[in-house]
């Protein structure tokens, strides 16, 4: 699922039907730990509802390892939330602080992907 809280899973599951999200980003210590699974170059994935029921799939076209203050404002924009690059910046460092993975060096696995299908 996309986001961290109800409303931006929400948000964010929108903006991926609507087609304005095409990319989406975590931390490359979540993948790592074991939190996330890692993205797959053609893999389909599903993106779920805060309620655990399928939104949309989608398949991952492209998959880029960058440091948090490398990531290029065409990839931000990508994500569909944000306006700019700053905006962008904003609200991921407060996303990976809540998750407890912000610092600038961190590394981020930039996927874009497209969508399948939409449930």
């Amino acid at each position: 699922m996309f986001g961290d809280s109800k409303d931006l899973c929400d948000e964010l599951t929108a903006l991926a039907i609507r087609g304005k999200k095409i990319a989406t980003c975590e931390a490359l210590s979540a993948y790592t730990s074991g939190e996330e699974q890692m993205p797959v170059l053609g893999r389909v994935d599903l993106a779920l509802t805060w309620e655990q029921k399928p939104a949309v799939a989608i398949r991952t076209i492209e998959i880029e390892i960058r440091k948090f203050h490398e990531v290029e404002e065409g990839f931000a924009l990508d994500e569909g939330e944000n306006t700019d690059l700053a905006g962008w910046r904003k609200d991921h460092q407060a996303y990976f602080e809540r998750t407890g993975h912000f610092h600038l060096e961190m590394k981020v696995v930039c996927e874009r992907f497209e969508v399948v299908e939409v449930y």
